[in-house]
């Protein structure tokens, strides 16, 4: 999410500063131009006055016009400036440098037909820093008696100009990076505010759903609305556990009290069956039920207890403790036929050993169950980068696909199986087991006949993870 919402965020903040940004910058090119304009029009007018006292035939005219012509020169020298008084006609008075000529055609010439209407030249076009070739021409008129007799022109370079205007379009670029690398860091924190209970918020959810129901979001720091969120999510969570605590409280309730009148009733048909002939069908039917039911009772109990209860994790030597295992069950395996087999290096991972060691006392039995004589049980510990693994891969019938998706659900055995001996919460009790630990079991079809079951489980630490 923080992905989405910081581009949109970035994208948004340099958007309002280039809409700030460029209006600046015409501003500082249009001032920085008029500033030029107002110069040099304040020179034409200069020039304007001098040139209004160069009148031929009258005594003097000569001298005037030579000073007049020094200070073109002087002015062109000093500033690169083309200067120049004409007449109407086109024909020079004085002008610096002695070739230049009033433009034909372009800005110049229209500067100059304006400046003949008896007005000044309006504002040049705006010289930007990237052209090389532009200038500024300012056209003012000489005025005697009312008449205008002569027209005095700049041509001016825009060297300098385009540097200053250049110089200040980098004082705003400058000025725009540290807005945006202060917008940016802005950003940053905003989406970091707004999105840290987000992220609480979600990790708590995930702890709930991998079955750590006391997880909990602290309500402090980002909007209010996600407060009132994370408020409300523990309010959710409190009832939802308290709602699991009594499912688990009654369940673990019940099966403790029905074990008293259930093992009184069997003694009773025990006593019963005394006075009934013997081999009779019917005494070992009831029989056979009642000592079903108690398996169902024990291992309801059990159940309940593997979720209530919490993990001891430590780190263990998963490959001896599943060796110990082996070895355990191995006595069974010879009475039924079954060849049991251990294999793999010492592996490490995190975990309650003594959980550890029932869920895999309950694989194994369940391997044993539907493996037939003469085939092999296999117990393989390895490790996979973060993970470490105890497969058990057996030789029985396997399960078809859709039986795969059931396994593990609590009292559900394959149709095929109803006469093995079970509750069907044997591998429920191994996944609430592992569950509490960080582990997790998975079941798929061994090759080439049988049921590959792997128990994974995590090399880090809780407070890594």
């Amino acid at each position: 999410m923080r992905t989405r919402l910081l581009p949109l965020l970035i994208v948004l903040m340099a958007g309002v500063l280039l809409a700030l940004g460029l209006p600046l910058a015409v501003s500082l090119a249009a001032a920085e131009q008029q500033r030029v304009v107002v110069d040099r029009l304040d020179d034409t007018a200069r020039f304007a006055a001098q040139a209004q006292f160069v009148t031929e035939g009258d005594t003097g005219h000569a001298e005037r016009r030579t000073t007049l012509e020094e200070e073109l020169t002087r002015y062109h020298d000093v500033y690169g400036i083309h200067a120049g008084v004409f007449h109407r006609s086109r024909a020079a008075m004085a002008r610096a440098p002695w070739h230049w000529e009033v433009p034909e055609a372009g800005v110049g010439a229209q500067a100059f037909a304006e400046a003949l209407l008896g007005r000044r030249s309006q504002d040049p076009p705006q010289v930007w820093p990237w052209q090389r070739d532009g200038r500024i021409v300012v056209a003012s008129p000489v005025v005697r008696d009312g008449d205008v007799v002569a027209v005095v022109v700049t041509d001016s370079p825009t060297g300098q100009l385009r540097s200053r205007i250049l110089r200040g379009w980098l004082l705003i670029a400058a000025g725009e990076s540290a807005a945006m690398l202060l917008a940016v860091g802005a950003a940053f924190r905003l989406t970091g505010w707004v999105l840290r209970p987000v992220r609480v918020l979600d990790a708590a959810t995930h702890g709930i759903a991998t079955g750590r129901m006391n997880s909990r979001v602290a309500a402090a720091g980002g909007p209010p609305e996600l407060r009132r969120l994370a408020r409300s999510f523990n309010e959710m969570a409190d009832n939802v556990e308290l709602v699991l605590e009594q499912q688990r409280a009654f369940v673990a309730d019940a099966s403790h009290q029905l074990r008293n009148p259930l093992a009184a009733l069997l003694l009773r048909i025990e006593l019963l069956a005394l006075e009934l002939p013997e081999g009779n069908e019917e005494i070992a039917s009831v029989r056979t039920e009642g000592k079903r039911l108690a398996r169902v009772l024990d291992d309801l109990l059990d159940l309940a207890l593997a979720e209530h209860a919490s993990a001891d994790i430590r780190l263990t030597d998963i490959g001896e403790l599943a060796a110990e295992r082996v070895a355990a069950w191995r006595p069974l395996a010879e009475k039924k036929g079954v060849r049991l087999s251990g294999h793999g290096p010492a592996v490490t991972a995190w975990a309650d050993p003594i959980a550890l060691s029932s869920a895999l006392d309950a694989v194994i039995d369940n391997a044993l169950k539907f493996t037939p004589k003469g085939e092999q049980v296999t117990v393989t510990a390895s490790a996979d980068g973060k993970i470490s693994t105890i497969v058990v891969a057996d030789g029985g019938p396997g399960l078809t696909d859709e039986e795969l998706t059931r396994v593990g659900d609590r009292f559900w055995r394959s149709g095929r199986h109803q006469n093995v001996k079970g509750s069907g919460l044997g591998l429920s009790i191994t996944r609430a087991l592992l569950s509490a630990g960080g582990g997790s079991i998975a079941y798929t079809r061994n090759e080439p006949r049988g049921l590959r079951v792997t128990v994974a489980l995590p090399r880090n630490p809780p407070a890594v993870r």
